[in-house]
Protein backbone atom coordinates (compact mmCIF):
# COMPACT_ATOMS: atom_id res chain seq x y z
CA UNK A 1 0.00 0.00 0.00
CA UNK A 2 0.89 3.92 -0.84
CA UNK A 3 0.52 5.36 2.54
CA UNK A 4 -2.09 7.88 0.56
CA UNK A 5 -1.65 11.67 2.60
CA UNK A 6 -4.88 12.17 4.25
CA UNK A 7 -5.01 15.55 3.03
CA UNK A 8 -5.65 15.14 -0.12
CA UNK A 9 -9.40 14.86 0.55
CA UNK A 10 -9.44 18.60 0.52
CA UNK A 11 -7.41 18.29 -2.87
CA UNK A 12 -10.03 16.09 -4.05
CA UNK A 13 -13.06 18.44 -2.88
CA UNK A 14 -11.17 21.17 -4.53
CA UNK A 15 -10.80 18.62 -7.76
CA UNK A 16 -14.78 18.13 -8.09
CA UNK A 17 -15.83 21.68 -7.19
CA UNK A 18 -13.14 23.21 -9.83
CA UNK A 19 -12.99 20.40 -12.63
CA UNK A 20 -15.71 18.15 -12.86
CA UNK A 21 -19.34 20.05 -13.81
CA UNK A 22 -21.31 16.65 -12.87
CA UNK A 23 -19.94 15.55 -9.79
CA UNK A 24 -19.96 19.35 -8.98
CA UNK A 25 -23.77 20.09 -10.04
CA UNK A 26 -24.90 17.26 -7.57
CA UNK A 27 -23.24 19.14 -4.56
CA UNK A 28 -20.99 15.97 -4.60
CA UNK A 29 -18.59 15.82 -1.11
CA UNK A 30 -15.60 14.40 0.20
CA UNK A 31 -16.04 13.79 4.01
CA UNK A 32 -13.23 11.34 4.60
CA UNK A 33 -10.47 9.35 2.49
CA UNK A 34 -7.83 7.36 3.40
CA UNK A 35 -6.07 4.83 1.49
CA UNK A 36 -8.20 2.17 0.39
CA UNK A 37 -11.33 4.04 1.83
CA UNK A 38 -13.93 6.88 1.35
CA UNK A 39 -16.39 8.74 1.95
CA UNK A 40 -18.74 10.53 -0.22
CA UNK A 41 -21.95 12.39 0.27
CA UNK A 42 -24.25 13.59 -1.92
CA UNK A 43 -26.88 16.79 -0.48
CA UNK A 44 -30.52 15.95 -1.11
CA UNK A 45 -32.17 18.71 -3.93
CA UNK A 46 -35.61 18.50 -5.16
CA UNK A 47 -33.75 18.47 -9.02
CA UNK A 48 -32.71 15.11 -8.32
CA UNK A 49 -35.59 13.62 -7.69
CA UNK A 50 -38.59 11.49 -9.25
CA UNK A 51 -41.55 13.27 -10.60
CA UNK A 52 -44.33 12.82 -8.34
CA UNK A 53 -47.51 11.59 -10.03
CA UNK A 54 -50.25 14.64 -9.01
CA UNK A 55 -48.33 16.41 -6.46
CA UNK A 56 -48.29 13.53 -3.69
CA UNK A 57 -47.45 15.05 -0.36
CA UNK A 58 -44.70 12.74 0.42
CA UNK A 59 -41.15 13.99 -0.27
CA UNK A 60 -40.06 13.08 -3.54
CA UNK A 61 -37.32 10.23 -3.40
CA UNK A 62 -33.70 10.42 -5.19
CA UNK A 63 -33.32 9.15 -8.51
CA UNK A 64 -31.29 6.36 -8.56
CA UNK A 65 -29.29 6.98 -11.16
CA UNK A 66 -27.62 9.31 -8.62
CA UNK A 67 -26.85 6.59 -5.65
CA UNK A 68 -25.26 4.39 -9.22
CA UNK A 69 -23.13 7.57 -9.64
CA UNK A 70 -22.45 7.91 -6.18
CA UNK A 71 -21.19 3.99 -6.12
CA UNK A 72 -19.49 4.08 -9.24
CA UNK A 73 -17.36 7.25 -8.49
CA UNK A 74 -16.72 6.78 -4.38
CA UNK A 75 -15.28 2.97 -5.62
CA UNK A 76 -13.28 3.90 -8.49
CA UNK A 77 -11.88 7.33 -6.03
CA UNK A 78 -11.23 4.37 -2.83
CA UNK A 79 -9.12 2.35 -5.50
CA UNK A 80 -6.96 5.21 -6.61
CA UNK A 81 -5.69 5.99 -3.49
CA UNK A 82 -4.04 2.30 -3.75
CA UNK A 83 -1.66 3.29 -6.62
CA UNK A 84 1.69 4.36 -6.16
CA UNK A 85 1.46 7.77 -7.56
CA UNK A 86 -2.32 8.30 -7.86
CA UNK A 87 -2.86 11.78 -9.01
CA UNK A 88 -0.68 10.43 -12.07
CA UNK A 89 -2.33 6.44 -12.44
CA UNK A 90 -5.82 6.26 -13.52
CA UNK A 91 -9.48 4.33 -13.22
CA UNK A 92 -11.88 3.15 -15.32
CA UNK A 93 -15.16 1.00 -14.57
CA UNK A 94 -15.40 -2.09 -16.24
CA UNK A 95 -18.07 -3.15 -14.23
CA UNK A 96 -20.37 -1.80 -12.16
CA UNK A 97 -23.66 -3.99 -9.69
CA UNK A 98 -26.09 -1.37 -8.18
CA UNK A 99 -29.16 -3.05 -5.66
CA UNK A 100 -31.76 -0.71 -4.83
CA UNK A 101 -32.75 -1.70 -1.09
CA UNK A 102 -35.53 1.10 -0.51
CA UNK A 103 -36.36 5.03 -1.18
CA UNK A 104 -34.25 7.80 -0.47
CA UNK A 105 -35.84 10.90 0.55
CA UNK A 106 -32.68 12.79 2.40
CA UNK A 107 -28.84 13.18 1.73
CA UNK A 108 -27.01 10.31 0.42
CA UNK A 109 -24.06 9.25 1.73
CA UNK A 110 -21.39 6.49 0.34
CA UNK A 111 -18.89 4.84 2.36
CA UNK A 112 -16.45 2.50 -0.09
CA UNK A 113 -14.05 0.19 0.56
CA UNK A 114 -11.49 -1.66 -1.73
CA UNK A 115 -11.88 -5.45 -1.65
CA UNK A 116 -8.90 -5.75 -3.56
CA UNK A 117 -5.99 -3.83 -5.71
CA UNK A 118 -4.50 -6.31 -8.28
CA UNK A 119 -1.98 -5.41 -10.72
CA UNK A 120 -4.60 -4.39 -13.12
CA UNK A 121 -7.97 -4.69 -11.88
CA UNK A 122 -9.59 -3.96 -8.54
CA UNK A 123 -12.65 -4.32 -6.64
CA UNK A 124 -14.73 -2.30 -4.18
CA UNK A 125 -17.63 -2.51 -2.63
CA UNK A 126 -20.17 0.29 -1.31
CA UNK A 127 -23.02 0.85 1.05
CA UNK A 128 -25.15 3.99 0.29
CA UNK A 129 -27.43 5.26 3.00
CA UNK A 130 -29.69 7.88 3.74
CA UNK A 131 -32.77 8.68 6.06
CA UNK A 132 -35.43 6.31 5.72
CA UNK A 133 -39.14 6.54 7.35
CA UNK A 134 -37.03 3.93 9.71
CA UNK A 135 -33.86 6.14 10.21
CA UNK A 136 -30.75 6.15 8.80
CA UNK A 137 -30.20 3.29 7.32
CA UNK A 138 -28.59 1.92 3.49
CA UNK A 139 -30.79 2.62 0.64
CA UNK A 140 -28.65 0.51 -2.05
CA UNK A 141 -25.02 -0.92 -2.44
CA UNK A 142 -22.55 -1.84 -5.11
CA UNK A 143 -20.04 -3.53 -6.28
CA UNK A 144 -17.68 -2.47 -8.73
CA UNK A 145 -14.60 -3.90 -11.03
CA UNK A 146 -12.72 -1.15 -12.17
CA UNK A 147 -9.35 -1.33 -14.57
CA UNK A 148 -6.42 0.50 -12.84
CA UNK A 149 -3.80 1.88 -14.78
CA UNK A 150 -0.38 2.45 -13.18
CA UNK A 151 2.28 4.68 -13.92
CA UNK A 152 4.77 3.02 -11.80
Amino acid sequence: MTGFPIENGSFLQEYIDEHHDFLSWLGTEVESLEEGHIVMSIPYDDKLTNTQPGGAAERPEIHGGVAATLIDTAGGLALRTTLDNPFEGGVATISLNVNYLQRATDDLTATAEVIRAGGSVGVSEITVESETPDGRAPVATGQGAYRLFRSD
